[in-house]
């Protein structure tokens, strides 16, 4: 079950290969991203002293936290993966123009996982190409939809 989507990462990345990672969590972040107040937009994944960390992940803390916590909204969290697989990420990301792209966060046996990608930024011709994929999709669907719809009035 998806609980948030980046959705920008589609459109600002050609991604190549996906993963999935556990979360390192505080209980009132697990509380706050059950109530839907987590964004993931602006987030991405860096690999620091052979760890992943998910950066610029935003979670706001509920009104209703702990007196004794002191929530911070842009806590860096530390994303648990196998050491095979971080240690083949760092190779790739190494490599001119890789990085690593939160693309959503979702539940998975009850626990909070974060799906990434190992993508590559797309150039500015390429983001246009997107959108008019995007747009004559749209324009395909009315156009069949309104066929669709004259035929059944004969």
């Amino acid at each position: 079950m998806s609980i948030v989507d980046n959705r920008r990462a589609r459109y600002e990345y050609h991604l190549e290969e996906e993963y999935e990672a556990g979360m390192v969590l505080e209980g009132w972040e697990v509380k706050a991203i059950r109530e839907g107040q987590v964004q993931l937009t602006g987030a991405y994944v860096v690999v620091k002293d052979g760890e992943l960390f998910l950066i610029g992940c935003q979670i706001n803390p509920l009104r209703t936290a702990s007196t004794h916590v002191r929530p911070e909204a842009q806590r860096t969290k530390k994303l648990l993966l196998a050491k095979q697989e971080i240690r083949r990420l760092i190779g790739k990301t190494e490599q001119k123009g890789y990085t690593l792209v939160p693309l959503n966060l979702h539940y998975k046996g009850g626990r909070v996982k974060c799906q990434f990608a190992l993508g590559k930024g797309k150039a500015l011709h390429d983001k246009r190409e997107t959108e008019k994929k995007r747009d004559w999709e749209r324009e395909k669907g009315q156009l069949m939809r309104h066929k669709v719809s004259s035929a059944g009035k004969d």
